[in-house]
């Protein structure tokens, strides 16, 4: 009896190190701007080519503006990356959607979007947020640069392997709570390091209610609680999503590649090295109080107070309280907030700007706050406009960016000011992360539509 990781892992093992790693072939491996030059400098040096080309995409994400794409990057480190990568895709003959091409955006948007992630694949990227793309059944994890390399040059990576985690999530989600609450709740449970060293696989009447785009929420945020990656089995769900999407196979290749996506699913009885099991009726709209993703709790919840905390780590706690200009014991909500940001690989898709245009429909935004609403792919834009939601975000008093990271982390113009309380619907709330001393709340499409609307932190169920 074999988990559904174990059977993926196992069909593409080429050889195993004893007491050592495993050489697992990849299908399909994501290159952005940040963590690959160096991987295609090390090619140069030592004369290689890449071996697989058609299986390597290269797209910038991070470091593109979000304004006036037309013209050119005007910071010179980001510009340069950028260059960077299209030379480099160039020189070794690389499909690259670069800025401005109607499939840039955020690689882990546009990949599944695209049908070039599919069930059953391996997948990297020097990117943690590599998970994302198990939501659709594969094994995706992120990569540093110099595996990008060993990847470029041998299709192949060393990877120790993983233990096997299920996380069960049994019931029905309540009205107002969204899969990005599911994942918080999750994350607050597990703690950040309670995944360490584990592949999750998702399962529970919860995780089957999901859409496609719910998934890959849930699973881009596995690596928050340190887990290699996470999966949720295909399922119809999964084959709906994909069929007809323009790398996915057709015709007699569909129903072939179907019939083995069918199998794709752990064995009755197959025991993991860990299982956990939580109630879809215990997770309310969630939201963080600290510095980093496991700091969250329900949105009308008390932050903990320092007795509750292990005392191995309250001064990290008291640290990361004073950072947020909070206090132990007292609740956020209501406190008066300066950003919103909906976007990332995490909340950047079209059921998100559904979720957020619902809610602000017929209302005004706060004078108070700057919002920015960034699709995560061109394809997002479009299906905006197509579906007009912009005109309901422009009626209500907000404004469409163009694709890209944006304010997940600065490393493009998107930054949060120092000191300023940032809504965001990211994926990681890290000191300085949206920008040196900004502090960011992590929360859901609908929490961050109540706050742009109040002004401040509020329930979107009242």
């Amino acid at each position: 009896m074999k988990t559904l990781f174990d059977k993926i892992w196992e069909a593409h093992v080429v050889s195993t190190v004893e007491g050592g790693p495993t050489q697992l072939y990849i299908d399909r491996m994501y290159c952005h701007e940040v963590t690959s030059p160096q991987a295609f400098d090390g090619m140069r040096k030592r004369g290689l080519k890449v071996f697989r080309p058609a299986q390597n995409t290269c797209m910038p994400d991070h470091n593109i503006p979000t304004i006036d794409q037309e013209s050119p990057i005007a910071d010179p480190i980001s510009k340069n990356q950028v260059d960077t990568l299209t030379k480099n895709a160039q020189d070794f003959g690389l499909t690259h959607y670069q800025m401005g091409h109607e499939k840039n955006g955020i690689i882990h948007v546009v990949g599944p979007e695209n049908g070039l992630s599919l069930p059953g694949m391996t997948m990297v990227c020097g990117d943690s947020h590599t998970s994302t793309h198990g939501a659709l059944g594969a094994v995706a994890f992120g990569i540093g640069t110099s595996e990008v390399e060993m990847v470029l040059a041998t299709q192949c990576v060393f990877q120790s392997r993983p233990k096997t985690m299920r996380i069960i999530i049994n019931g029905k989600l309540k009205k107002g709570v969204t899969s990005k609450d599911l994942a918080l709740y999750v994350i607050a449970k597990t703690t950040t390091g309670g995944a360490t060293g584990y592949f999750v696989e998702y399962a529970g009447d919860a995780i089957r209610a999901l859409s496609m785009e719910e998934r890959l929420t849930v699973c881009n945020l596995s690596i928050e609680m340190g887990a290699r990656g996470g999966l949720v089995a295909p399922d119809e769900v999964t084959f709906e999503y994909l069929k007809g999407r323009e790398f996915t196979p057709k015709g007699e290749e569909w129903d072939k590649a179907l019939a083995h996506w069918k199998t794709l699913k752990t064995d009755e009885g197959t025991v993991f090295d860990k299982e956990v099991t939580y109630q879809a009726a215990d997770i309310e709209p969630m939201v963080t109080y600290g510095t980093n993703p496991g700091m969250g709790m329900g949105i009308n919840d008390t932050i903990p107070t320092l007795e509750s905390i292990d005392e191995a780590g309250r001064i990290s706690y008291i640290n990361s309280l004073k950072y947020m200009g909070y206090e132990p014991g007292e609740k956020i909500v209501g406190k008066a907030i300066d950003y919103v940001f909906l976007g990332s690989c995490t909340n950047g898709r079209i059921e998100d700007f559904r979720q957020f245009t619902d809610y602000v429909k017929g209302k005004k935004k706060a004078d108070n706050v700057i919002v920015w609403l960034v699709p995560g792919s061109w394809a997002v834009d479009k299906q905006i406009k197509a579906e007009g939601l912009d005109k309901i975000l422009i009626e209500a008093g907000f404004q469409l960016r163009q694709p890209g990271c944006s304010a997940c982390l600065a490393m493009n113009d998107d930054k949060v000011p120092a000191g300023k309380y940032s809504v965001s619907t990211s994926n990681r709330n890290f000191e300085g992360r949206q920008g040196p001393g900004a502090r960011t709340i992590l929360a859901g499409p609908l929490v961050a539509a109540a706050a742009a609307i109040t002004g401040k932190i509020t329930d979107p169920r009242i």
